[in-house]
Formats: C-alpha cells, sequence, structure tokens
C-alpha cells in the first residue's frame, strides 16, 4: 500500500468509504491517490445467512457502522488539522433493499449470495428473450440480481413488496439517510439487471417483468452528480463535511480495477476476497459482454468487462475450518511444495453455487476422488486449484474479447495472503500474474475517481500504482491443469449442466 504522512500530503484530500459484505472501511487518501497514514477506520459488519439460501444484512445497523467510520476518521482529520475536499463512496453491486415513503427500510438488505429467488429464474427465461436480455443489460436471468429478487418477493412477502415506495442499493440508502434525496449511478445501476449498459436508463422491458416502473428506482446519475448540505443532524454531526460534494456510491469491483491500475484494455484485475471475479475496465463509448461474461458500469465513459465466481476466500475459510487446518502459515508451506493435481482429487467448489460463466440455479459444491489416503491439505489444494480452474475458463472468455491484455493483476486480501494460490492461478491460467500493492484497492479506486472529478488529477489511468512480486508461470504445470480442466468439464456436466438445462452447459447437453 502506497502510504503517506499527513505532513507530506499532497492537497487536496478525499474521504474514502468502502462498505464490503465483511467491513466497513474508510480513509483519507491525498491527490497523488496516496493514503494518508493513520488516518482510517474499519468496523466489522454482521451477515445473516439462512439454510434456505439467504444472505442478508440489516440496512439501518450497516449504516451504523458506516457513519460510525465517517465519525472517526473526520476526528482523525482534524486532530490533523486536515481539511477534506469531497467523500467518495465504494459499495458492493448487487444487493437490494426496499424503503417506504418516509425512507425506513421495508426489508432486509438482500445480498448477491442470496439464493432465495432461484425458483424465479426459469419463469423468467420462459417470458424473456435471456440473450437479448443480456445484450442489453449485460446481466443474466440469475438469482443474484433484482429481477429474480423482485419476483421472489412479489410472490412470497408481497406484504413487503405493497409497502415498498422505492428500491435502492445500500449506497443509495446511505445518501438518502444523510441527505433526504440520493442519486442511483450508472456503476450501481449496472449491476442490478435492470439498466440498458449503452443506452444509459432503465430497460423498459425487464421493468414490466417485474411490475416495477422507473420511478421505483433512485433516479440515476453520474459522479458529476454529488449531492451537498445534509440534512441538519448530519450537517451538526460532521460540520467538516456539510459543503463538501458526496459524490454517488460506484461498484466497489470497479472501484477496485480503478485502484489496483487496471483501468485500459492491457491490464486484467484477478480478484479473491470472500468471492472472486476477473475484469477488464477501460473508456468506451458502447461495449457487449461476450456469453459466459457480464458488462458493468464504472462510470458514463468507462465500462467493467468480466466475470465472478461466488466462491473465492469463502472456500478457502470453509475448507481451512472444516480440515482443521488451523495454521495458514503451515498450510502456505505445505501447499506451495504440492505437484499440481496430483491428489487424485475433482473438486467443484460451488459452496455458494455458481455464477460465471453459466449462472447454473443449483450448482452444489462436490469432491470426487476420495481414498483413505486423502488428506485434508490434499482437499484444500484441490479446492484451491479448482477455484483457479474456473478462473481459466473465465480467463479464456475474456481473452477471446480483449486480446490487448498484457498484464494480469492479482488483488484481494484471500488471494493476496497466499503466495501459493497465486502462483497456482499462474501456471492454471498460464499467464504471468502481478500482485498488487495497494492492498485497499477498492477505497483507494473511489478516491481516485473522485479526484478526477474535482479536477485533481486528469485519468485516474495516469496515476502510478505499487505492485509486488512477479508470479511467472511453468509450463509443465500448466499442462497438467489444461488436463485437469478436461476432467472437471466432464464431471460438470455430469452433475450440474444435467440439472441445470438452462445452463450453457445444459443446453449443449440436452
Amino acid at each position: 500500500m502506497t502510504l503517506v504522512s499527513a505532513a507530506r500530503a499532497t492537497r487536496p484530500l478525499v474521504l474514502a468509504v468502502d462498505v464490503g459484505t465483511s467491513s466497513v472501511r474508510a480513509a483519507l487518501y491525498d491527490a497523488r491517490g496516496r493514503q494518508v497514514r493513520g488516518l482510517d477506520a474499519r468496523r466489522t459488519c454482521p451477515l445473516r445467512t439462512t439454510s434456505d439460501g439467504g444472505a442478508e444484512m440489516d440496512a439501518r445497523e450497516l449504516f451504523d457502522h458506516t457513519a460510525a467510520t465517517i465519525d472517526e476518521v473526520v476526528g482523525l482529520s482534524q486532530c490533523s488539522a486536515l481539511e477534506i475536499t469531497g467523500v467518495a463512496l465504494a459499495t458492493f453491486w448487487h444487493g437490494l433493499l426496499g424503503v417506504d415513503t418516509t425512507g425506513r427500510p421495508t426489508t432486509p438488505l438482500y445480498l448477491w449470495a442470496d439464493s432465495r429467488s432461484r425458483g424465479a429464474m426459469p419463469r423468467l427465461r420462459r417470458e424473456l428473450d435471456e440473450q437479448a436480455i443480456h445484450a442489453r443489460t449485460g446481466c443474466v436471468l440469475h438469482w443474484s440480481y433484482w429481477p429474480a429478487k423482485l419476483r421472489w418477493l412479489t410472490a412470497e412477502q408481497p406484504s413487503r413488496v405493497r409497502k415498498t415506495r422505492r428500491w435502492l442499493s445500500f449506497g443509495e440508502y446511505v445518501h438518502l439517510r444523510i441527505f433526504g434525496r440520493t442519486i442511483c449511478s450508472l456503476s450501481m445501476a449496472s449491476g442490478t439487471g435492470l439498466l440498458d449498459q449503452n443506452a444509459g436508463r432503465w430497460d423498459a422491458e425487464v421493468l414490466r417483468s417485474v411490475a416495477l416502473s422507473a420511478d421505483q428506482l433512485g433516479p440515476l446519475g453520474d459522479l458529476a452528480d454529488a449531492l451537498t448540505e445534509p440534512m441538519d443532524e448530519y450537517g451538526r454531526r460532521w460540520p467538516a463535511l456539510r459543503k463538501l460534494p458526496w459524490y454517488p456510491a460506484l461498484g466497489d469491483g470497479a472501484c477496485s480495477n480503478v485502484g489496483s491500475g487496471c483501468v485500459t484494455r492491457e491490464r486484467m484485475a484477478l480478484m479473491v476476497g470472500t468471492s472472486g471475479a476477473l475484469r477488464v475496465a477501460w473508456r468506451a463509448e458502447r461495449a457487449q459482454a461476450p456469453q459466459g461474461s457480464w458488462c458493468y458500469r464504472l462510470d458514463g465513459s468507462r465500462f467493467v468487462l468480466g466475470g465472478a465466481l461466488a466462491n473465492g476466500g469463502n472456500l478457502f475459510a470453509w475448507m481451512r475450518q472444516v480440515l482443521k487446518l488451523n495454521s495458514i502459515r503451515g498450510a502456505e508451506r505445505e501447499l506451495a511444495s504440492m505437484e499440481p493435481d496430483a491428489h487424485g482429487l475433482t473438486v467443484l467448489p460451488f459452496l455458494a453455487g455458481e455464477r460465471n460463466p453459466s449462472y447454473a440455479a443449483n450448482a452444489q459444491a462436490a469432491i470426487l476422488g476420495l481414498t483413505l489416503a486423502t488428506r485434508p491439505i490434499d482437499i484444500l489444494r484441490a479446492g484451491l486449484e479448482a477455484v483457479a480452474l474456473r478462473f481459466a475458463l473465465l480467463h479464456q472468455i475474456l481473452r477471446a474479447e480483449l486480446p490487448d491484455v498484457r498484464q494480469i493483476v492479482a488483488t484481494g486480501g484471500a488471494l493476496l495472503r497466499s503466495p501459493a494460490w497465486v502462483q497456482i492461478m499462474a501456471d492454471a491460467l498460464g499467464r504471468e500474474i502481478v500482485e498488487s500493492g495497494e492492498s485497499e484497492a477498492s477505497g483507494r479506486g473511489a478516491a481516485l475517481m473522485a479526484l478526477e472529478t474535482l479536477g485533481a488529477i486528469g485519468d485516474v489511468a495516469d496515476v502510478p500504482t505499487a505492485n509486488g512480486r512477479v508470479y511467472v508461470p511453468d509450463s509443465h504445470r500448466h499442462a497438467r491443469y489444461q488436463a485437469a480442466q478436461e476432467r472437471h468439464r466432464r464431471v460438470y456436466a455430469e452433475l450440474v449442466a444435467r440439472e441445470n438445462p438452462c445452463s450453457e452447459e445444459g443446453q449443449h447437453n440436452a
């Protein structure tokens, strides 16, 4: 991470708040994209999961955590006599929240991982041309997006729907609480499955399919549409921020690309946090997502093309806990010493379901090939390799669309904590991977976007970023993983695609 002391920070300074599904982080950044040392705060976020696939948060509680991080950083900046110039916000994509006419939540905050709406997918796919919807919105008709969740809520919880005046992302809710009004950035709208990406407006056909009107969604805007003058309660709470621009929330994945320097067609970000994603961001007037990928927006002039995995660091953590591998350092040494695909196991890593490339509605995890000789570390290695093989599938899709990619940058706490896993990724993809030196890429990216809007920097693509170790693929190991990929494809076709006829593989094998 690039740090600077308060005394050496270059003005203007931006307060960046990054709201994730595991924690809220806030920090101060200077005009060169450097985090000001000692001026940051973090709060852990409570996440509720249910046995039927629920994954939700309490929006009011999450807002309180967000406000507390702002309290702390504002207090620290005042102690250091630093003047803040703007407030940037990055939040997770796909979160869905209903509010009533007074702005009070009528629903929990449903996360992308909430799969209870999986039953709504078949009907949506019968009623709508999914390929046409994907071409316009960049999203498929999967339970991780809003259309399926809205259909499910209408059928299963109609009283909540009747009380709801507006549907929001969490970032919009933050601003609604603080200002009494809100803006839905093109970035956040692009992750809903309701936005015509190239036209920059809500998609009329999808809205009709979920019985929704545009005025039940937040007004669309871009970073130039900043909010100012918070309501009295928050003006008194943060007098130093009262006259400043608060920029509309951006998707944390897009911000992560910015923060790690991946904002051209030449650099691809490979991120593994709780989940995983492979993304390229660049300036363009139009973009189209090839089959097996998605396309969202960073802002009004930039797109983000990529693919996402529902399973990344969550799989690593689950395996370590269940297999009683409590020593990360010891497990890391043993993982690094093992030969690729030498354990005789095939893992389908779908503990939280599947997203790209096929978005199979009912995908579940499986481990095949267990014997009396199988050790816990073998299962862990096979799981990490399985995630890498899923990334290799995404990489193949994206490279066909974006052949100019010259460098892959590894980001995300789960991946960067395991050099052995980064090497597995490099060998599975057959591509050199460089570690990002920016451990808080999403918050940094949000700050850089605000600084660009302020005119403090010309283009976020020109701001230097810190890099770390370079991982070079081994041709022998890559060949082993290519053979393993074929075995994984066969097992996927047998266990997942056959049960999910809407998936690409299911259609192929029907």
